[in-house]
């Protein structure tokens, strides 16, 4: 990484790091041809996914004092869920910067979920180990928790049962699955939606709600059960 590289990166993070080989280790991945023992992000993306929880679990308890420590829980795992990471570490457009080795340079290492959120944990880490947990929590609640939260954390005390799915799917090399719409039914104000989950030109189940994303959520909901299950789908 350039200087000015390194400069445009900490301007669009928001901070400047006093010792920048963080920055640096936070961005190689494990695949990186130089990489020596120790030297990948593995270490900073652990510590960062710490911080991460206890920051956003903080946030989750302010924004919502009436909830219970179940909807909490399943709140932090919408928050910071691969999917949720993934989206903050494309938006920073982190991919650019990774240091990747040749093999997952070829493969689209730089759009990868897993590589991006791991990054974006990482630099988490880098941060909190650069300035304390003032500027890591700093960090997380711009380019995180506050989009996540603007309005009001809408649905994130219920499963995400779509991201679960398709994390589940990846992490197989299968996917991804075709949500569609198979019904509508009912008066304006009372529609009910017929979605259907398809995978690989099969029908893996069907489900309904008020609204296209309940009935989505429903229904990669049961496609999700059956699958863990190893049961036959129709």
């Amino acid at each position: 990484m350039t200087e000015q590289e390194r400069a445009d990166l900490e301007e669009i993070l928001g901070h400047h790091f006093q010792t920048s080989e963080r920055l640096e280790r936070a961005l190689t991945h494990r695949s990186h041809r130089q990489n020596s023992e120790g030297s990948d992000n593995e270490r900073l993306e652990f510590l960062g996914d710490r911080v991460l929880g206890l920051v956003a679990s903080e946030a989750l308890c302010g924004v919502f004092p009436a909830w219970d420590s179940g909807s909490l829980s399943k709140g932090l795992s919408r928050l910071v869920s691969a999917s949720s990471i993934h989206g903050a570490a494309r938006r920073l457009g982190l991919g650019g910067y990774l240091r990747i080795g040749p093999g997952e340079e070829k493969t689209g290492g730089r759009e990868k979920k897993r590589l991006l959120a791991d990054a974006y944990e990482a630099i988490v880490g880098a941060i909190y180990l650069d300035a304390g947990l003032k500027a890591a929590a700093g960090f997380l609640h711009r380019t995180l928790l506050e989009p996540a939260l603007d309005g009001r954390g809408e649905g994130l005390e219920s499963p995400d049962h779509k991201s679960a799915l398709q994390e589940w799917l990846q992490r197989r090399g299968l996917g991804p699955v075709e949500y569609r719409v198979r019904s509508e039914s009912g008066p304006e104000h009372r529609k009910m939606f017929e979605v259907e989950v398809w995978l690989s030109g099969k029908r893996m189940a069907a489900s309904e709600g008020r609204t296209k994303k309940e009935a989505e959520q429903a229904a990669a909901r049961v496609t999700l059960g059956a699958l863990e299950s190893g049961k036959e789908m129709a």
